[in-house]
């Protein structure tokens, strides 16, 4: 029995959990031992790999695949590295279709911001050779092809490659990258990419700047975070998740570049939604204060919160009161989400969603699980996904 049955629903974020050497396997030879020297797995990541593989290969384990579809996490979860595993989790899940991200590569491994340029366009084109491939075993799964911004020239190129070998969505980073801002005029071309082919503009956490590490220096002991190690992400540096994408999307509403290319959608995933209702009344109170001296924001066709509206998706988390975002936000904006198979999507997200909309009306669910998605999607979502087989047939 399926986790979702008899309903719509599309997820918008799930990850593979990459083994070491996952993504190095499409690099070109020239670039491997540079990347290999600044990716060396460390030990306890080789001994992870090694017994999520032996688990996978376990018929008693595998027995178990069914009833612990959301209780397996990471690497022990259904189809989280195997390409060939995969459409049977998503089976088992129940979702129409399903975004696919990286985890250990969400950020091409900070290579943006280093001195390695050439590296981290390489990487980027591997990773999306990696993701083309894995994704392509069952239609439903969405793979997501990742741009680098630090080459304004390379951009479009490293996008329409991505696009031509199967991506079905752009990544591109949030925070901003060294010497020109996101939505600088040389980019037009990316987005004239990714509008003419229909795919999104997505954002996705990991692509922000952490938290400066002297806020953790208080005179108290270090707080642990969730997972109990030492990546200390706690409600300190949560703080820091929506700054940059708040950032990186005011100026592409208020320089204009949503209304150069009124069709391309533009989504947030995996960065809370919370900050949504807040930013968009604030680029609006900008808005009013500045309208007279700016010309750009005399040109613009519309209020910033009405663009962002417009072309503008973004994932609660479940935790989030998501009913009380949609009401102060707009029906048209928020995406389910699952986060399979990381622990943070938690066991049972549908419910925590479901009970934060049970003051919704029909349309805005509706929207949330289903309709949103597929206005993202545009031509990346194949029409025989957007309604579940079981819904059709009914």
């Amino acid at each position: 029995m399926p986790y979702v049955e008899n309903q719509t629903i599309h997820d918008a974020d799930s990850h593979i959990m990459e083994v070491p050497g996952m993504v190095a396997g499409y690099l070109e030879k020239k670039h491997l031992a540079a990347f290999t020297e600044k990716n060396r797995a460390s030990p306890q990541q080789l001994a992870w790999a090694k017994e999520a593989q032996a688990l996978q290969d376990d018929t008693e384990f595998r027995a178990g695949d069914n009833a612990n579809i959301l209780l397996r996490k990471d690497h022990h979860a259904l189809g989280s590295f195997r390409k060939e595993d995969r459409p049977k989790a998503l089976d088992l899940l129940g979702f129409t279709s399903q975004l696919v991200f990286t985890t250990e590569a969400l950020s091409n491994y900070g290579l943006e911001h280093s001195d390695e340029s050439e590296l981290a366009l390489a990487t980027a084109v591997a990773h999306n050779r990696m993701m083309a491939d894995f994704c392509a075993v069952d239609k439903r799964l969405l793979a997501t092809g990742y741009v680098p911004l630090v080459d304004i020239e390379q951009a479009p190129i490293i996008a329409a490659q991505a696009l031509a070998m199967g991506c079905k969505a752009l990544i591109i980073p949030s925070r901003c990258p060294a010497g020109h801002s996101p939505s600088h005029i040389g980019f037009d071309a990316l987005w004239a990419v990714a509008e003419e082919a229909g795919a999104p503009i997505l954002f996705h956490v990991g692509g922000e700047e952490k938290m400066h590490d002297a806020y953790f220096e208080n005179g108290l002991p270090r707080v642990k975070d969730f997972h109990g190690g030492d990546e200390n992400f706690t409600a300190t540096s949560f703080m820091t998740i929506p700054i940059a994408v708040w950032q990186t999307m005011s100026v592409l509403i208020l320089d204009g570049v949503c209304d150069r290319f009124p069709r391309l959608q533009f989504g947030a995933i995996e960065l809370g939604a919370s900050w949504v209702p807040s930013w968009m009344r604030f680029m609006d109170s900008g808005f009013d204060a500045f309208f007279k001296g700016e010309e750009r924001l005399k040109k613009l066709s519309a209020r910033p919160s009405e663009i962002a509206q417009r072309q503008f998706k973004i994932t609660p988390y479940p935790h989030e009161d998501t009913g009380w975002i949609i009401k102060n936000s707009g029906e048209d904006m928020l995406l389910f989400s699952s986060d399979f198979p990381h622990i943070e999507g938690g066991r049972n997200p549908l419910k925590r969603f479901s009970d934060s909309l049970v003051n919704a009306n029909n349309i805005e669910v509706k929207k949330f699980y289903r309709d949103n998605f597929i206005t993202l999607m545009g031509a990346g979502l194949d029409p025989s996904l957007h309604d579940h087989p079981s819904v059709k047939t009914r």
